[in-house]
């Protein structure tokens, strides 16, 4: 399938309501339906399409697509709806950790690092790094650069699941506040709040490795 059929399919595919996605849920987890299981992976392909538009310039982008499904449905089999956890946070990180998985198996993209093109930057403009601890010295050395991103991505990781999926959307995906808090249904005020409770987090958990640098 070329990618303007897959934007094509896209357009047919119907947006669930609050109520009829619950009882998909209900149908695939307590009953074990398959029909229910399909209906949320094509329901959430859109989200898979978000995701993969960053690369839609790369020759192979129905490969990115298709490793993204992969995520899609690696969600939909793992998500727990009992927790009230929003699918789109939960499956978002699943999405986009198999298209970069892909992209840096055929070496078309390294890890995000503190020094990439788009940049880290607050509501206020000031850059990722310079959120960190004051102390931080550049990174000029490549196995400085992947310690240092490699440990970010830890700090990450262990942020809970709002925070994260804030920092990662404006940070990793640049998408402006109003974007993110479409993705989790709250307000674009409620996002600043999270990600400067974010990058608090980030920073006390950098603040040892940071200051081993020193």
């Amino acid at each position: 399938m070329r990618f303007e059929q897959y934007m094509a399919e896209l357009n047919r595919v119907k947006l669930l309501t609050p109520g009829e996605e619950k009882s998909l849920w209900l149908a695939y987890k307590e009953q074990g339906d398959e029909a229910a299981r399909r209906r949320l992976i094509e329901s959430y392909q859109p989200l898979v399409f978000k995701q993969a538009l960053p690369f839609r310039q790369y020759q192979g982008i129905m490969d990115i697509v298709q490793e993204g499904t992969i995520g899609l449905i690696e969600a939909v089999e793992h998500y727990d709806h009992r927790r009230g956890v929003a699918f789109s946070l939960f499956a978002v990180h699943r999405i986009r950790g198999r298209m970069l998985d892909f992209l840096r198996r055929e070496g078309n993209v390294d890890a995000p690092c503190l020094e990439e093109r788009r940049a880290f930057a607050d509501d206020e403009g000031a850059p990722w790094k310079e959120q960190l601890p004051d102390t931080a010295l550049p990174v000029a050395e490549q196995a400085e650069q992947h310690e240092l991103t490699s440990r970010v991505k830890q700090a990450l990781s262990r942020l809970p699941d709002r925070e994260k999926a804030v920092l990662e959307g404006m940070y990793l995906r640049s998408e402006d506040a109003r974007e993110v808090a479409e993705d989790l249904q709250v307000t674009p005020s409620h996002i600043y709040r999270l990600q400067k409770t974010g990058i608090r987090r980030v920073r006390g958990m950098l603040s040892h490795f940071m200051h081993y640098w020193q």
